[in-house]
């Protein structure tokens, strides 16, 4: 009996949902390759031994690796994304967003193209004397990307509140716009907050601000678990 309710119970179902998903096992590999990130620099501040750290750095590391591979060929993926939003047809009809949308889509495209050119580094199956300038590229595109969907989320909450300024609250529709704009408003925050997160590990790696492993660590979990919890509810 207690086997059964195990095996059908919703969450498990849920469970398997997200876990078939491409995006939902790359969540749950990111969470773990950044906090093992955040661990390994915590463990070296506080006077951790070298056979302590070594098994986080590693696991860091490896993640990295496995995630790199589950990447190759999105980059088609976005840049198609990117002719969609660019499309004034079917794209956003704002044009301040679907300019972020395509500035976002390309961004990502960009990173994701030189950051497959260097999977063969980093797999030691050729190396390449131009890996480490292509990866600082790849930086510059996924820094490029987020700060086009940090104006986006930005640009989104302005207009929410000037949708919820022309609300009569008294009346029917206006409680269910108000209702709708709060649930908008919500994901907006979100996914603000998880841009702003994933902004720490472009700008971190090319010099820009002086983060820390720690801090980038700290701050790609936190993105990570908010992802997780996007695509969880994705999949329910």
């Amino acid at each position: 009996m207690v086997a059964d309710a195990l095996t059908y119970h919703p969450t498990v179902s849920h469970y398997l949902k997200f876990v078939a998903t491409t995006a939902g096992r790359d969540k749950l590999l990111r969470t773990v390759q950044y906090f093992s990130r955040f661990y390994a620099w915590y463990l070296l501040r506080t006077n951790g031994t070298k056979a302590e750290v070594a098994p986080w750095d590693v696991l860091k590391k490896q993640l990295g690796v496995a995630r790199k591979l589950l990447r190759v060929g999105k980059n088609v993926e976005h840049a198609k994304a990117a002719a969609v939003a660019a499309d004034s047809k079917v794209g956003l009809p704002d044009p301040v967003l679907r300019y972020a949308a395509v500035g976002r889509q390309l961004g990502y495209a960009g990173y994701l193209t030189f950051d497959m050119a260097t999977v063969l580094d980093t797999l030691g199956v050729k190396k390449w004397e131009g890996a480490k300038r292509a990866q600082r590229e790849a930086y510059r595109f996924w820094a490029m990307g987020i700060l086009c969907s940090v104006v986006a989320q930005t640009y989104t909450l302005y207009r929410l509140r000037e949708r919820e300024a022309r609300i009569d609250k008294k009346e029917g529709e206006g409680v269910v716009e108000s209702k709708r704009i709060a649930l908008e408003r919500s994901a907006s925050r979100l996914q603000l907050l998880s841009d702003l997160c994933d902004l720490t590990a472009p700008t971190a790696a090319l010099g820009w601000v002086g983060f820390d492993d720690g801090f980038v660590g700290l701050a790609g979990t936190v993105s990570s678990l908010l992802g997780v919890y996007t695509q969880w509810k994705k999949t329910a």
